[in-house]
């Protein structure tokens, strides 16, 4: 499975972190596995809810949870934040 190395901004928690994650999946897929991952990671500044959303952090723009991560372009060193 190829995966790529993101950064992804957590703004609840004031932290960055950097992650794997696979280029095949979709956004929605990656989305649940982050916020369960960062929930455990951000000592109760964050908890993950069905809202959660993840965005290209250089545009702002929302990343449409049924597309795969390769479609968004999404590669080493790109930047998302988790809100």
């Amino acid at each position: 499975m190829s995966k790529v190395l993101v950064e992804v901004t957590l703004p609840a928690a004031g932290r960055a972190y950097d992650v794997y994650i696979p280029l095949e999946s979709k956004i929605g897929e990656v989305l649940r596995l982050l916020s369960g991952i960062l929930t455990d990671l951000a000592n109760d500044k964050y908890k993950a809810t069905d809202c959660d959303l993840l965005c290209d952090a250089d545009t702002g723009a929302i990343l449409d949870v049924d597309k795969i991560v390769a479609e968004l372009g999404i590669k080493n060193g790109s930047r998302l934040l988790l809100i």
